[in-house]
Formats: structure tokens, sequence, C-alpha cells
């Protein structure tokens, strides 16, 4: 495949970039070097690797749900100056 001017504005009209031409010229040669990199990874050997769609298992990170202590109101409202009896203070929603 012949990496030129003409293919990098073809690109990026597709991905709705507006290059200039400075920086079509400067796009050619990373993406020549893109292209061998993916053609490194077209040699690879994968025969007899499953597809997976993460390349690390995600498995059991939840932890247990387990009861743990709480504050009672009291202490809960002794960490804030935006109280008012015995409830939080927030701003005023309705004029």
């Amino acid at each position: 495949m012949e990496i030129d001017d003409a293919l990098i504005r073809k690109v990026a009209k597709v991905a709705r970039l507006d290059l200039t031409d400075e920086e079509v010229k400067r796009f050619i040669p990373q993406f020549k070097e893109i292209l061998n990199q993916f053609s490194k990874l077209r040699k690879a050997d994968i025969s007899g690797l499953e597809p997976v769609f993460h390349p690390v298992d995600i498995e059991g990170r939840e932890r247990p749900d387990e009861p743990q202590p709480v504050l009672d109101r009291k202490a809960a409202l002794s960490l804030t100056p935006h109280k008012q009896d015995s409830y939080f203070k927030g701003p005023k929603v309705m004029k």
C-alpha cells in the first residue's frame, strides 16, 4: 500500500480532521510506522489461542458484601459546618 499525501488526506477526511500541508507531511512517516507494526503483528503465530475481549481476565473483583460500622447522626453532623437542627443543610434549589 502506497502511503502518500492522498491517503493521509482521505483518512483525515473520514476522521473529519482538517490537516494542514505540514501536518500531512508529518503524518506520512508516522502512518508508515503504525502500518509496519501491524504487519509485524500479522506475522505472529496465534494458532491455538482462544479469542479474548480483554487482555487480562476480569473476574472476582468484587469484595464480599459485609456489614460495616456506620457513623451515627450526631457524629456525621459533627464533620460539617453545613447543618441545621439534625439535618445536613444544602444549597437552596427553588426560590
